[in-house]
C-alpha cells in the first residue's frame, strides 16, 4: 500500500535534496518572497517609533520566517521527518514568541491560543493530514497558519503576562500542558515500531539513516529541543508562583 506514496516527491518546498545539493536549496516562491517583503515593510514601518525591543524581537520573526520557509530547511523538510521536527519548533518557539513581543495580541485570546496550536500540532503528526499537506500547498499554508497564529497568542499571554499570582500560573500551567504535549508526541515518534509517514521512504538515504531512524530522530527532536525548555520555563513559573503563595500566608 505504501508503494506508491515515495512518487510524491514534489510538495511545496520542492523536491528533496540531497547532501551534496542542500545549501543550494532555496525556496525561491516569488509570491512567498513578495509576500514577506511586504510584511517585513509593514512591520518595520508600523514599529519605527517603538521601543528597540520591539523592532529586534520583529526582526527576529522575520528571521525566523525566511529560515523556516526560504532557507534549505524548507526543503530539507522534504528529505527528513526530523527537520519537520526542527521546523515546527522553530516556528513555535521563535517566530511566533518574536511576534508576540512585538505585536502582541490581546491576553484573553491567550487561552484560545494554547488550544488551537495545540490541536494543530497533533494534527500535523496525523499520517492522513501530513500526507495532505505534503500533495497540497494550501493545506499546507493551511497548517502553518494553523501553528504560526494560535502560537502567537498563546505567546502573547505568556509573555505580555501582568504579574498577578493567578496569571502566573496560567502560564506556567499552560506551558505544563506544551511541555506535556511534546513529549507524548516526541515518545509516539521514537517508540512506534512503524514507518508513520511513508512520504520519506526514499528521501532518507542520502543523509545516512533509514526511514525509521529519521522517524525516531523526529521523536528525540520534540523531546530534548521541544519538550526541555518548556518544561523547565513551566516549573519556574509555577516554583514562583507557589513561593509567591507561602510568602502570603493564608489569607
Amino acid at each position: 500500500m505504501t508503494d506508491t506514496a515515495p512518487l510524491r516527491t514534489h510538495p511545496y518546498c520542492g523536491p528533496a535534496p540531497g547532501p551534496d545539493t542542500l545549501l543550494t536549496a532555496w525556496n525561491g516562491d516569488a509570491a512567498l518572497l513578495g509576500a514577506l517583503a511586504l510584511l517585513a515593510s509593514l512591520g518595520f514601518w508600523r514599529l519605527r517609533m517603538a521601543e528597540a525591543g520591539r523592532r529586534r524581537a520583529f526582526g527576529i520573526a522575520s528571521g525566523a520566517a525566511l529560515i523556516a520557509f526560504v532557507s534549505p530547511l524548507c526543503a530539507l523538510t522534504v528529505a527528513l521527518f526530523a527537520a519537520r521536527g526542527l521546523h515546527h519548533l522553530l516556528v513555535i518557539f521563535a517566530l511566533a514568541p518574536a511576534l508576540a513581543v512585538a505585536f502582541p495580541l490581546p491576553r484573553h485570546l491567550a487561552p484560545a491560543g494554547f488550544l488551537t496550536v495545540s490541536v494543530a500540532l497533533w494534527a500535523w503528526h496525523v499520517p492522513l493530514i501530513y500526507a495532505a499537506a505534503w500533495d497540497h500547498a494550501p493545506v499546507y499554508w493551511a497548517m502553518q497558519g494553523a501553528l504560526i497564529l494560535p502560537a502567537w497568542a498563546f505567546w502573547s499571554g505568556v509573555l505580555n503576562r501582568p504579574r498577578a499570582l493567578g496569571a502566573q500560573l496560567s502560564a506556567g500551567l499552560q506551558l505544563a500542558g506544551l511541555a506535556g504535549q511534546m513529549g507524548l508526541i516526541g515518545a509516539i515518534l521514537t517508540f512506534a515500531p512503524r514507518i508513520l509517514y511513508p512520504e520519506h521512504l526514499v528521501t532518507t538515504a542520502a543523509f545516512g539513516l533509514d526511514p525509521l531512524q529519521d522517524q525516531q530522530l523526529a521523536g528525540l527532536v520534540m523531546w530534548v529541543p521541544g519538550m526541555v525548555p518548556l518544561a523547565l520555563a513551566a516549573g519556574w513559573l509555577l516554583r514562583r508562583a507557589w513561593v509567591e503563595t507561602a510568602q502570603r500566608g493564608p489569607a
